[in-house]
């Protein structure tokens, strides 16, 4: 952490000495439809940056966030736009890599109103300090609580540890977990894996349970080491919170060692791609995935309509929840501050960043489990779940368990 920390503060160095600064300007219109506006807004545009993993490890889950954004805003734009403006996206790849994350910020900070979506937490990490500085928002493809409190940073719904800790959860309700078993946590090094350790290691705890860490890092492709790990400590269930190669790798060897264990994976961890790997029927028999997105087979009126639209607009394509379905609702959150900022009369990034903690319930018709509140960046503006299981006749290969809920120890839990 201090590593990260220490990069990040560098790379915020070069930003601040290398990046495109704006200026506040008049207010657009007259009298009563005069708006004041700012970088990124203009009197018939609005312009949003975006900043997406289109080449790295979380590359299909990129690509398909790009999906749900365009689907959210072309239908948008038809529809008038926001203020009377039509909003634009300007987007560039990170790679997963913060120093290429830095240079593409660079290329776009100073022509947008905010960020629309940024995934992963390492860029977060590098790009925040500037973000601040230009009093920007920024709409974070991810879900870590250690980016709280920060009033610049919106999530679409709970945490990691969280998400671990509802985890836990389910496999004593579910699946027999009982006080005084093992239960393994494969997890990435860094603000993602190592936060929904946070989690588990609480629920452990709270339970009496073993606990067996095995952390790795993205270029860790192949998990025979691992699984060998789980497998000689006995374990009943193992908890997953890395990537979808990571996944396929996991699954099917554990179904080729025999060990048969239930895994629930935090949203990171699951891309309907992963059905055509050859670990598709070992993660059908054996894979969830708790998140605060909903799965496609959810009947809401929200995630149904993005189920219409998508269709309509990529016939060929694949929807995912933890891709297209969050891009969707990160769209959803930038439009509801937007319309507020423009309610206000501030379309300047700080009028957007004050929308945005107005916004106390906001509904998502389903898309995000219950409704989000942004009063307080101290806190995740969600604290429900769903628990789905790997379908190949689900949409997106996730079958919902249930209604959202949140589990009694993350009632208790404290993050920080």
């Amino acid at each position: 952490m201090r590593r990260v920390g220490l990069i990040a503060a560098v790379l915020a160095l070069v930003v601040a000495a290398c990046g495109k600064g704006g200026a506040e300007e008049e207010p657009t219109g007259s009298g009563e439809q005069a708006v004041k506006t700012g970088p990124g807004a203009s009197a018939d545009t609005i312009t949003l940056g975006y900043l997406p993993d289109l080449s790295g490890v979380f590359a299909p889950n990129g690509k398909a966030m790009m999906e749900g954004a365009n689907l959210y805003w072309d239908a948008k734009n038809k529809a008038g736009g926001i203020c009377g403006r039509q909003v634009k996206i300007a987007v560039q790849d990170t790679g997963y890599d913060p120093q290429k994350a830095v240079a593409a910020y660079q290329q776009l900070s100073g022509d947008v109103i905010g960020l629309g979506l940024v995934l992963g937490s390492s860029i977060v990490s590098a790009l925040l300090p500037n973000v601040q500085q230009e009093n920007m928002f920024l709409n974070f493809a991810g879900w870590t609580s250690d980016i709280l409190p920060n009033e610049n940073v919106a999530i679409a719904g709970t945490t990691y540890d969280i998400e671990a800790i509802n985890a836990v959860d389910f496999l004593m309700k579910e699946k027999g977990l009982a006080a005084g078993d093992t239960v393994g946590h494969l997890y990435f090094e860094g603000d993602y894996g190592e936060n929904a350790l946070k989690g588990s290691k609480f629920a452990a705890e709270a339970h009496d349970l073993k606990l067996v860490e095995q952390k790795i890092t993205p270029a860790d492709q192949d998990m025979t080491g691992q699984v060998s790990a789980f497998k000689k400590a006995g374990v009943k269930a193992i908890l997953f919170s890395a990537a979808p190669p990571q996944a396929a790798s996991l699954a099917g060897l554990a179904a080729s060692q025999k060990l048969d264990v239930p895994i629930v994976a935090n949203g990171p961890g699951w891309t309907p791609q992963l059905l055509t790997t050859p670990a598709a029927e070992a993660l059908i028999a054996n894979y969830h995935v708790v998140s605060s997105m909903a799965p496609l087979s959810v009947q809401s009126e929200g995630v149904q309509k993005f189920l219409t639209e998508y269709k309509a607009a990529y016939p060929e394509g694949t929807p995912s929840s933890n891709g297209s379905l969050y891009a969707y609702a990160g769209a959803q959150i930038a439009d509801a501050a937007l319309t507020q900022a423009c309610e206000n009369k501030d379309l300047t990034r700080k009028g957007v960043l004050d929308a945005l903690h107005s916004l106390t319930a906001l509904d998502t018709g389903g898309v995000v489990a219950g409704n989000l509140n942004f009063s307080d960046p101290a806190v995740p503006p969600g604290n429900l779940v769903y628990v789905a299981k790997v379908s190949k006749d689900a949409p997106g290969g996730l079958e919902a368990l249930g209604d959202p809920s949140q589990a009694p120890d993350a009632e208790t839990y404290k993050i920080g």
